[in-house]
Order: structure tokens, then sequence, then C-alpha cells
């Protein structure tokens, strides 16, 4: 049974605050909003367009790259546009379907993100350890719509929790983007289905993600010191360090994120919403960069892509 306020109001429209208690300085905060935006979409569409136009990476790791530089677009996409309404011209307003809409593709590219991340340690898993069975990462390569769809199907729940719920106890929403508790919590009906199925969410893919990646490397170390050679130890390390970047790069700030609301009272409230910014920001605008950087045969094709034909 609904329980009402006194108004028998349910609000359908909801105001996003940006970062409350520092309104002064939303423009020097727009700044890396921008940058970041900028770079996510320029790093991120020159990695697809060369995966894809470049047979010679037209393996199952390069593909499986190009879907996380899709996914990052997406959630850039999702959020830095909304953010930048909000601090340039304070166009904070969004309809609850607006905003379970737009929670919905965050936490399913998020999620999304986190299972091709899963798939590209088992497969340096495999490349290391069984190097004879790299047959395996085809038929993953084949599944890859999995991963989104069961990206969809795990959060699709959600918007049938929200729905439900009647929000008669505030539309003020102190963040640039919808989420799912963030929101539930301006509900007056019992919103412990939601708090569980958040939790479920969270260890069914997340979390188990984490373990399985960290398994993952045990494995890698564990073969990669029983290498008879230093160059070959070299050579596995090399080829892991990208990967492992963008790991701690994409579970790192959302750890953080998570201890600082759970044990950080003292800390300002504007200083928890910035570093859940950081968690959305960071990733998209650096992965293409790490890859780029770390990775020989992409920093190769950048190389001849955006200078060779210059010549």
């Amino acid at each position: 049974m609904n329980i009402l306020n006194h108004t028998g109001v349910s609000h359908t429209v909801f105001h996003l605050l940006g970062n409350p208690g520092i309104e002064d300085q939303r423009m020097w905060i727009s700044i890396p909003f921008i940058i970041s935006y900028v770079i996510a979409l320029l790093g991120n569409s020159l990695l697809i367009f060369i995966i894809l136009t470049r047979r010679s990476l037209h393996e199952p790791m390069y593909l499986f790259l190009c879907m996380l530089a899709r996914a990052d677009i997406v959630l850039s996409t999702c959020t830095v546009p909304q953010a930048l309404a909000v601090f340039w011209f304070h166009a904070g307003e969004i309809s609850l379907d607006c905003c379970i809409t737009q929670l919905f593709f965050i936490h399913s590219t998020f999620i999304s993100e986190s299972r091709i991340l899963l798939v590209m340690a088992f497969g340096r898993c495999i490349a290391i350890c069984y190097p004879l069975r790299t047959t395996i990462l085809t038929h993953a390569l084949i599944g890859k719509k999995c991963i989104f769809l069961r990206s969809y199907g795990t959060i699709s729940p959600m918007i049938y929790l929200l729905k439900r719920l009647t929000f008669c106890q505030n539309n003020i929403i102190p963040q640039v983007f919808c989420e799912h508790i963030g929101l539930a919590k301006y509900a007056c009906n019992d919103i412990l289905v939601n708090i569980w199925y958040g939790f479920y969410v969270l260890m069914l893919t997340v979390v188990l993600d984490v373990l399985l990646i960290f398994v993952s490397y045990m494995l890698i170390l564990r073969a990669v010191f029983h290498m008879p050679s230093q160059n070959a130890h070299h050579k596995a390390l090399n080829t892991c360090g990208s990967h492992v970047c963008v790991i701690i790069l994409f579970y790192g700030p959302g750890i953080f994120t998570t201890l600082t609301q759970r044990f950080g009272s003292h800390i300002p409230p504007h200083t928890h919403i910035l570093l859940t910014n950081v968690c959305i920001l960071a990733p998209p605008m650096l992965n293409p960069i790490i890859y780029g950087i770390k990775t020989k045969q992409i920093q190769d094709q950048v190389v001849h892509v955006l200078f060779t034909r210059q010549k």
C-alpha cells in the first residue's frame, strides 16, 4: 500500500542541483567535465576506427577493446551533457521517466564494462597459461552480445522497482545525474526491495567480476614465474600492463568512493559528489590513452593514421 504525504502528491519532475554548497565554483567544475568528454569522444572514436579498419587488429582481444570503447562513449554521453546543462544553464529539471532512463543506461553500461574487463582478463589468462586453446576466445567473441543483454536484463527490474514507488518526500537530487538508490530514497514507500536488489546486482556482477579477474591474474602470475626466460617474463607482464591499469582505474575510484561514503562521515557532501563524478569521468577519458601508450600495435596504427597521411 502506497504511503503518501499529506498533499497526496507524487513527484514526476526532479531537479538536479549538481554540487550543492559550491555553486559559485560551477564554471570551474565544468572545465574538467568538458575536457574529459572531448578526450573520451575523440580518443574512443579513434580507437574504434583504428580497430575496425585495420585487419591486423581483427583479433578477439582488440575487438573486446572496441566494445569497451563503445561502452565508454555511451557512459560519457549519458552523464556529461546533463552535467554541463546543470553547470552552465542551471537546467537541472528532469522528468521521472528521463531520470529512470538515464540511470538504466548508466548502470547497465557500467555492468557491461565490468564484464568486458573480465572477459579480457580471461583472454589474457588463456593466452598465457594455455596458449594452444586460444580458440576459446573466438567462441567468447561470438557471444559478445550476451554481455550487453545480460547487463540490460540485470538492470531492467530496477525500472519496475522504481516505477512502483511514490515520490512524495523530495524532488531535489544533489547530483548531476540519476542513480538507483539516490532516487529511491525520496520515495514514501518501503524501499527495502530496492536496497536488496541493488545489493544483489552489486554482488552478482561487480564483486563477482572483481574476484574472477583477481583469480585470472593469480593464474597469470603463476604461469609467468614458471617461464624459463626473463624475456618471456617481461613480454607476458608487458602484455597485461595496460589491462591492469584500466582495471585499477575502473574499479579503484568506485571502491574508494564507497569506503568514503561508508566511513567518511566527516567528509563534506560535495566532496562525496565530486568523487562520484570521478568514477564516471576518469575511465572513459583515460582508457584510450592507456591503451594507446601501452599497446604497441595500437600505438603504431595511431601514428600511421594521424601523421603518415599528412606527409
